[in-house]
């Protein structure tokens, strides 16, 4: 279990980074999305600049993954990231794939560090 954790750790973490340096440098270019929901969605986005707050976390917790420090906060703020993701893919754009395979991977490293999560996880503190 603890190779898996490693090694979902590190692709999490790769995965993060890349599409974080991606929101800020584009250069992995994707079509506008189909759904004109989605491409309202997406104009907002970029003209509040929220984009940037995005791409800024997941940059900073994919780097945090990738090198092992502050591990547990680096999956609280993928947490949410991850939420959005999945709810975006789930209710404006089809094709929930990498979301699913990137949730599946922030499972396998949260198993590896539930223990720093007791107080959070517990009913009464």
């Amino acid at each position: 279990m603890k190779i898996a954790s490693l090694v979902a750790r590190y692709l999490l973490g790769l995965m993060f980074t890349v599409f974080g340096l991606n929101g800020f440098l584009n250069f992995i270019h994707q079509p506008p999305p189909v759904n004109p929901l989605a491409q309202q969605f997406f104009m907002a986005v970029s003209a509040s600049h929220f984009g940037a707050f995005f791409f800024a976390v997941q940059l900073v917790a994919g780097l945090l993954l990738l090198s092992g420090f502050f591990v547990p906060f680096a999956l609280v703020l993928l947490a949410g990231e991850l939420y959005n993701i999945l709810a975006f893919h789930l209710t404006l754009a089809p094709g929930a794939t990498p979301a699913v395979v990137a949730c599946v991977l922030w499972i396998l490293v949260f198993l590896q560090y539930r223990e720093s999560f007791n107080g959070i996880l517990a009913a009464k503190p």
